[in-house]
């Protein structure tokens, strides 16, 4: 079957998560993802959360699903990164563009695809800045992506899985 290329902003809802910093995780409370993680802690799925805080008014909260990509870094191709917020319930900080998918998409392959090949790279050429570099949701509706069906979706997802315990194995040992 042939893959289809549309506009993400054709397929997608764009939304950003709200004003949390470091100095706002305590011990213990409600999980949350800075954008820091996806630089320090990068995961493909993020499905564990071990940084907590004081839930404020406003916060924003993960559905489940969510593709999160950092809003700041410090070069563009830091900035190319993306992952999915697995559970439903945890806190969005702020600087993290979040992409809700239409059922056409698969999150994790969506998470691939913008932090590997052509996409990232697409990515890269929009983020704005010198010292500091920025990406915004209205940067990310204008990528191009190129996806084939969601069975094939699965398919690539699921030999990415493998490849990332494989590594995890061996790193282990």
């Amino acid at each position: 079957m042939a893959w289809e290329q549309r506009k993400l902003g054709d397929i997608s809802e764009f939304s950003k998560g709200n004003g949390y910093s470091k100095a706002d995780l305590v011990i213990h409370g409600q999980p949350i993802i800075l954008y820091g993680r996806l630089y320090t802690n990068y995961e493909t799925v993020i499905r564990n959360i071990d940084t907590y805080v004081k839930e404020k008014p406003n916060s924003v909260l993960s559905k489940g699903g969510e593709v999160i990509v950092p809003a700041s870094g410090e070069t563009a191709s830091d900035i190319s990164r993306a992952s999915v917020v697995e559970n439903s319930g945890i806190i969005l900080g702020g600087d993290l563009n979040i992409i809700s998918v239409n059922e056409s998409i698969i999150p994790t392959f969506l998470a691939l695809t913008i932090s590997n090949g052509r996409q990232q790279k697409e990515l890269s050429k929009r983020a704005q800045g010198k010292s500091v570099v920025h990406l915004r949701n209205s940067d990310l509706t204008k990528v191009d992506l190129l996806y084939p069906s969601s069975n094939e979706q699965n398919c690539i997802c699921e030999f990415f899985k493998y490849l990332d315990n494989i590594i995890t194995l061996h790193q282990r040992e």
